[in-house]
């Protein structure tokens, strides 16, 4: 994938963004909107995207675990990690998020880690932000008991999916298969590097921390969603807290596990609707509030990643053999 490239899929999925804001406002009458917009208590704004700010120092306290943990953080300062991680937020809008596998590519920019090394770190990020989100959705469950099966069925599959994981033989056993293919023998390699780095980031010991680190940090998240009800006239109880919390994460990890760039459209709707269905506020209110926390999560941060990304280019521009980033040597 070209910068051009790259570049071009975020203006799309800024424009699918925009056009999913539009339509939903649109749904839930537009002036009601603009209303409980210009009702809204803008001085929390700054409380919300400072809970949103500490998410992001949490997620990078975390891939600075995995990276140093792997050791393929040699040559790579705190300043300039901090600066990949906040580059890949640009992906944020990719599907499943799992496009932040560009921060693989930064980081063999900076100390020619081979992207099979370090990308196996942007799974299990993604996977431990699943977790944390079914651990802070499980708080609020018996608020909303049709998600329950949902719920169960989630957990399951994403503990049967790293047990299998964990089966080495199995695993090596399917890339030696592949191997076996034609052009299997280039592949089959890169594989086993990048399994080798997942089963280590899938030790039980190293994914109860990153998960902790996980609940923690989207735990402020889910904060700033208080924040911004209690700023659209919802009275603040702890059954808010509590309400916000299964809210936020349920839309989330629906959005996660779509498979759609940013969630765009799945964590939007479900948001609008556990908002009516739980904390009882009009669909024009519940609209707004989901606005507001979309723009103080996911889009402050793809513009947190592109002011970011523009500063690691002037540190470290980009050579004529490396104007692709698509090799994944």
């Amino acid at each position: 994938m070209s910068l051009k490239t790259l570049q071009g899929k975020l203006l799309a999925s800024l424009l699918i963004g925009l056009a999913v804001m539009i339509v939903i406002g649109l749904v839930s009458d537009a002036r009601e909107v603009a209303r409980d917009l210009g009702s809204f208590q803008w001085a929390l704004m700054p409380l919300i995207l400072g809970l949103t700010l500490l998410n992001y120092l949490l997620r990078w306290a975390k891939w600075e675990y995995y990276l140093r943990f792997l050791r393929c953080g040699d040559g790579v300062s705190s300043f300039d990690s901090g600066l990949i991680f906040t580059s890949g937020m640009v992906m944020a809008v990719t599907p499943g998020k799992l496009g932040e596998v560009f921060k693989s590519y930064l980081l063999r920019r900076v100390n020619g880690t081979a992207v099979s090394r370090s990308a196996p770190i942007v799974l299990a990020e993604r996977l431990t932000d699943g977790l944390a989100m079914l651990l802070l959705m499980g708080l609020g469950l018996t608020l909303y008991p049709p998600a329950r099966p949902v719920f169960a069925l989630l957990v399951v599959g994403t503990l049967v999916g790293i047990l299998i994981l964990q089966q080495r033989t199995w695993s090596l056993g399917l890339i030696a298969f592949i191997g076996r293919l034609p052009m299997g023998e280039r592949i089959a390699p890169r594989l086993a590097t990048i399994y080798e780095s997942t089963i280590q980031l899938l030790d039980w010991r190293v994914l109860l921390i990153a998960t902790l680190i996980s609940v923690v940090s989207w735990g402020f998240e889910c904060l700033a969603f208080y924040y911004v009800l209690v700023g659209l006239g919802v009275e603040g109880t702890w059954l808010l807290l509590l309400q916000a919390t299964f809210i936020f994460a349920a839309s989330t990890l629906f959005g996660l596990v779509s498979f759609l760039p940013g969630g765009l459209g799945v964590s939007e709707v479900t948001s609008v609707g556990l908002l009516v269905a739980l904390v009882g506020v009009s669909v024009a209110t519940a609209t707004t509030a989901t606005l507001l926390i979309r723009f103080g999560t996911l889009w402050f941060g793809v513009l947190l990643g592109i002011l970011a990304l523009a500063w690691f280019g002037r540190r470290y521009p980009a050579h004529d053999h490396e104007a692709s980033v698509g090799s994944v040597a």
